[in-house]
């Protein structure tokens, strides 16, 4: 298989519409209802493997808070400024990513910022590569991640992934000549980032070649990108 090293530029937007659902229809569901702050849960914790979709659903919160004006989120990382994990009054919906990559100090102000998430009635959702119970942080914290509803995220079958880039082909406006989806799926990076990425590149290079996407193009296009 192909590891194809690939340049992904800017950061993509993320929303939860544009979240490939698969066989996660309740973690979904359960995201649309923090994004309203409808949920009776406050707490919630997303685990599974890396290029899965946790990081897009947390960014994608973040998002419909910055669009709200009265109900604000704020996303966190494991290397976040030290006041990012500070509570603050104005920002009812927390985003913890990526929580096994946290310091022992990051553990710290983690586990405080859960306390005052509690005790001021806000919202957060944790993700993580593994089960809270199992996550690699002091055991306090890892008591706090259980708090509320844990879901496993589990990444597209590849039937499913073929339906996801044929259907991000139609929205581009795009004909792919047959093979070309399986072909993808067989010889690249499998998370649907890298795989959207590439066809946004056999996009351009259909544009500027002015031929149809085609096996043939797409070979041709990886000589001229292992040139570069």
């Amino acid at each position: 298989m192909k590891q194809l090293v690939l340049d992904l530029g800017a950061e993509p937007t993320h929303s939860l519409a544009s979240f490939e659902v698969g066989q996660n229809a309740e973690a979904a569901a359960l995201m649309k209802q923090f994004a309203d702050r409808s949920s009776r849960e406050h707490f919630a914790y997303l685990w599974g493997a890396v290029g899965v979709g946790k990081s897009h659903l947390l960014k994608a919160l973040a998002s419909c808070g910055a669009e709200a004006e009265q109900a604000r989120a704020r996303y966190i990382s494991p290397f976040s400024i030290e006041s990012e994990f500070v509570y603050s009054p104005e920002v009812d919906l927390y985003l913890l990513d990526d929580c096994e990559k946290l310091s022992p100090v990051a553990q710290i102000d983690a586990f405080a910022l859960f306390n005052e998430i509690r005790a001021n009635n806000a919202f957060m959702v944790c993700s993580g590569n593994v089960a809270p119970a199992v996550l690699p942080v002091r055991e306090d914290l890892r008591t706090r991640m259980g708090w509320g509803l844990i879901y496993q995220i589990h990444g597209l079958t590849d039937d499913e992934k073929s339906a996801a880039l044929a259907a991000a082909a139609t929205a581009r406006g795009l004909t792919l000549s047959a093979g070309v989806i399986p072909y993808l799926l067989s010889h690249f990076q499998r998370d649907m980032r890298s795989l959207s990425t590439i066809l946004d590149s056999l996009d351009q290079y259909s544009l500027e070649t002015q031929r149809p996407i085609t096996l043939p193009l797409l070979r041709e296009w990886l000589q001229a990108e292992a040139k570069e």
